[in-house]
């Protein structure tokens, strides 16, 4: 069974990097449908298996399978981002308030550092040393959790909002924004007011009235 369940995460990994490539580098569309046979042959396996993998995805919202019809990539609207911001910051605040007493003072210097790179990559418009090290920032807090499925589930979401695909350009005004949000995030983390930390994540930092007017810019070029 273990056997079974590794194949498949095998599986849906190289459908997944099949998908997020294919967007990228604009050979595949949101609300396109996609030719499963030519995936089945890029990648090397038959039907079955693939249509496995898409039910993970399916799962995890990045496609809509239609029964007789076919395999299509979803789009990434408004609503969607809205719902996705609701989850991460539910998710992420329950960490830091349950959690937060466990980070060491390494941990916080780990953070500035990643807070102060993440503003060098904006300046050098290194956007996917910025991407990186915002995650790593995130990453610091999250793997204080013991539970996976949580953990996981906020990985499925950044992805979801950033590789689908991932944009080839800031918007310089949000980042730096970010960067101020993640210094009074640290700030209340030092002062160990968790919960203040905790409530910060959710009602600024992942709040989408808050963060709407950049959103609606990044993703559809429009305010």
């Amino acid at each position: 069974m273990e056997e079974f369940t590794d194949n498949l995460k095998s599986l849906r990994e190289k459908v997944y990097q099949y998908l997020k490539k294919g967007l990228n580098e604009g050979r595949l569309r949101q609300g396109a449908f996609l030719n499963l046979n030519a995936i089945s042959a890029e990648l090397g396996m038959s039907r079955t298996p693939l249509r496995d993998a898409l039910f993970q995805l399916e799962a995890e919202g990045y496609v809509t399978i239609f029964p007789r019809r076919g395999v299509m990539v979803n789009r990434l609207d408004l609503e969607k981002i809205r719902n996705i911001y609701e989850i991460s910051g539910a998710l992420e605040s329950t960490v830091v308030a349950h959690s937060g007493h466990k980070l060491t003072a390494r941990d916080i210097e780990t953070l500035e550092s990643l807070n102060a790179q993440m503003k060098e990559a904006v300046e050098t418009q290194d956007i996917d040393g910025y991407y990186d090290k915002n995650t790593a920032f995130h990453s610091v807090y999250l793997s204080l959790s013991q539970n996976t499925d949580l953990i996981r589930t906020v990985q499925t979401m950044r992805e979801r909002l950033y590789d689908f695909p991932r944009s080839k350009a800031f918007i310089k005004d949000w980042e730096l924004t970010a960067i101020g949000e993640h210094a009074e995030f640290i700030r209340r983390l030092k002062a160990k007011d968790f919960n203040g930390a905790a409530e910060f994540l959710r009602d600024v930092h992942w709040s989408f009235e808050v963060q709407e007017r950049y959103a609606r810019l990044y993703y559809f070029g429009q305010e």
